[in-house]
């Protein structure tokens, strides 16, 4: 009998959906590794990964042959043993589309109102101006690896009158992208935006692609956010951007090194506005998860290969 093991617990509702789709496998879930450690050698499919997981798994012999990732950031798993055991590898995409989309909206708006320093105002009980406000309708933003993070956000942008510049590996057009642009497009998009979003996994190739040339090009009104893998930025370029006003601001979600050290110079500076690595969060998270990974176990049990967020080995994303 083949085994699905999921690294957490789920509920009885949850492991009842899965044990509908797959009736004749034996699911195994819980919160404490004890109850789950000893299936994985077992395991065709993991719900779920982590190094622990990985020693158990992909060993000669092993029966594994899909993970599933309950993250939609895949930069921490090891693609060349995967593919050296032929284990097909899906990720949790689309879940974060709108949790994360509404964090940027966030942070745009808290940017052209200048809600970040009224409330350092309010915490020091200061009844004072922080002078005149702007407004995101009429800007324009550029979004930096549009895929289904983008495109809500691009959407979100519209509706407020917003210019919508987008980049992409294809270059392909988004029906709420105003500009598409493929990656040779990347220094024009920044020169012309007032917003840039970085939704980028971190992959080889995009690893500091956000450095001093790139903060160079943009406008020094213009604000970076962002909310997809903290090593697509040079942390010391943009601390010095912002020190020195190459640009006026960034919204961050994820860093270089998590948790965010408290020596960071990021965490004294007015223009920056810091999130804990929790813009995917929703109560909505294990809900949707659960319907991307049905959907490719269907597929799975009926002989067919998971479609739905196949995470292709050699891009690494």
């Amino acid at each position: 009998m083949s085994t699905i093991v999921c690294l957490q617990a789920l509920t009885e509702s949850e492991a009842a959906r899965i044990q509908a789709v797959a009736p004749q496998w034996t699911v195994v879930h819980g919160k404490e590794p004890e109850k789950w450690l000893p299936h994985l050698p077992n395991a065709e499919i993991v719900l779920g990964w982590r190094r622990t997981a990985e020693e158990a798994c992909l060993q000669p012999g092993t029966p594994l042959r899909w993970v599933q990732t309950w993250g939609a950031g895949v930069d921490y798993v090891d693609f060349q043993k995967l593919a050296q055991y032929k284990v097909m590898l899906t990720n949790a995409s689309g879940v974060h589309a709108y949790p994360i989309s509404e964090t940027i909206l966030g942070m745009m708006l808290g940017f052209a109102r200048k809600l970040h320093l009224t409330v350092r105002n309010q915490q020091r009980a200061k009844w004072e101006s922080v002078g005149l406000l702007g407004e995101i309708h009429g800007q324009t933003v550029g979004i930096i690896g549009v895929g289904a993070i983008g495109e809500e956000t691009a959407r979100l942008c519209q509706a407020f009158g917003m210019h919508v510049l987008g980049v992409r590996r294809s270059g392909e057009p988004s029906p709420y992208v105003n500009e598409m642009f493929g990656e040779a497009g990347l220094t024009h998009v920044l020169s012309r935006s007032d917003f840039v979003i970085n939704t980028l996994p971190l992959t080889p190739a995009t690893r500091h692609i956000f450095g001093r040339e790139q903060f160079e090009a943009m406008r020094p009104t213009a604000h970076y956010i962002n909310i997809g893998r903290g090593g697509t930025t040079d942390t010391e370029a943009l601390v010095e951007a912002l020190l020195t006003g190459i640009i006026a601001g960034a919204g961050l979600d994820v860093y270089e090194k998590e948790p965010l050290p408290e020596s960071s110079p990021l965490w004294e500076l007015e223009n920056v506005i810091l999130t804990p690595h929790n813009a995917g969060s929703t109560v909505h998270y294990q809900e949707r998860a659960m319907d991307i990974f049905l959907r490719n176990l269907q597929d799975y049990v009926a002989g067919r290969e998971p479609s739905v967020n196949r995470v292709d080995l050699d891009l690494q994303y």
